[in-house]
């Protein structure tokens, strides 16, 4: 069959997405775009249409599945992308995906299809950056939610869209000012920015593609990407102070008392827009947690145990990218085991955070009583681990 490229456009700021689309569109000679509409999951289905620079030219339906609009999406999406592939004439499938679609999930189901993703973008507006990550709403409350169970929130679905996408389509603002845009840098720093506006080279006298069609072009790997996201050996951002906007990257060799910890973290998930990483408690030394906070909320997770857990003869099951990261990071006596934390927020107190961070350490005596004692401090976190 014909090669088609599949670029995956996502985010939550949809005009900003709706005009990278058009933009690839016009672009990008013979080139559709393929768009489920969620928004009407209420009536049982899933819209779905095909068009091209000229208009709609297909539309259909897709049934909710276990009353998903979501699942309705990733049933269809394959099996449509290979209509379009193998009814041939087309060089780019656009995979404009509603609001709040992650792109994670669908680059996964179009490779594991056998289809070729050629790019993952995600289109932001750099005003509403902030906004966005600081809306602790239920996506359900705007009407945004993907199936009955969704519980995400406005905040953490837009860091993640963010943040997965190794380009950014940002959208000319008048309202962004450089606070907005050293935010949106500092966010997601290996990010390649592209801007939407873009001069636009006539039909008649183009030569070369955009910079925009370029990176929906460039190649994706869905495999790096997925590890650049898992907490063990996710790239976080580094140290940034500029334009009112602050990272401060927290890196320590001594877990952290449970109990402290849990009554701090109020004060720690609104110190910043944006916090995560991966953290070392105490009395679960083992286990390796995971640090997610955007929109005054926290979402803390197991991601497995430690490697330094682990016998070696494990180790070979262990991906190489991971194996590779501890080795950056060990520790002769904790092996990774560490507190990686990385918050980034404009007007961010980063005496006080630390002070409250290292508060929260052991003590030299509670950490020199050894593994043993520290496994008896009180769980304070089974609660949120659901253990």
């Amino acid at each position: 069959m014909p090669e088609l490229s599949v670029v995956i456009v996502g985010g939550l700021h949809a005009d900003a997405r709706k005009e990278a689309v058009a933009r690839l569109l016009t672009d990008v000679p013979d080139s559709v775009v393929l768009h489920h509409d969620l928004s009407t999951a209420t009536a049982g289905t899933v819209v779905r249409t095909i068009r091209d620079a000229t208009g709609i030219v297909a539309a259909g339906e897709a049934p909710l599945v276990n009353d998903c609009a979501c699942c309705a999406l990733r049933e269809d999406l394959v099996p449509e992308l290979l209509r379009i592939r193998d009814a041939g004439g087309t060089r780019m499938a656009i995979v404009e995906l509603w609001d709040s679609v992650e792109p994670k999930a669908m680059a996964e189901v179009v490779t594991a299809g056998g289809l070729t993703v050629t790019g993952v973008l995600t289109a932001v507006d750099p005003a509403l950056v902030l906004p966005y990550l600081g809306n602790g709403d239920d996506l359900a409350e705007r009407g945004l939610a993907a199936a009955a169970t969704d519980q995400r929130t406005v905040a953490d679905t837009f860091a993640r869209q963010l943040e997965y996408a190794p380009v950014l389509a940002v959208a000319a603002s008048p309202e962004a000012d450089d606070e907005d845009r050293e935010l949106l840098a500092q966010l997601h720093p290996t990010a390649r920015q592209v801007p939407i506006d873009g001069l636009t080279v006539p039909a008649p006298r183009r030569r070369r593609l955009s910079s925009l069609a370029r990176a929906a072009l460039a190649g994706f790997d869905v495999e790096a990407a997925d590890a650049a996201q898992h907490p063990a050996c996710a790239l976080l951002p580094a140290d940034a102070d500029a334009h009112g906007v602050a990272t401060l990257v927290w890196h320590r060799r001594r877990p952290f008392h449970p109990e402290r910890l849990y009554a701090a973290l109020e004060d720690l998930t609104c110190a910043a827009a944006r916090s995560r990483g991966r953290f070392w408690l105490a009395d679960k030394p083992d286990v390796l947690l995971h640090w997610d906070a955007a929109g005054g909320a926290l979402c803390v997770e197991s991601a497995g145990p430690w490697l330094a857990s682990l016998p070696d003869a494990a180790w070979d099951m262990v991906p190489p990218v991971r194996r590779a990261a501890a080795a950056l990071d060990w520790h002769p006596e904790h092996g990774d085991c560490c507190q990686h934390l990385v918050f980034t927020s404009p007007a961010l107190d980063r005496d006080g955070l630390e002070q409250l961070l290292e508060s929260c350490l052991l003590t030299d005596a509670e950490y020199a009583a050894g593994r043993a004692a520290w496994k008896q401090l009180p769980p304070a976190f089974d609660t949120l681990l659901e253990v």
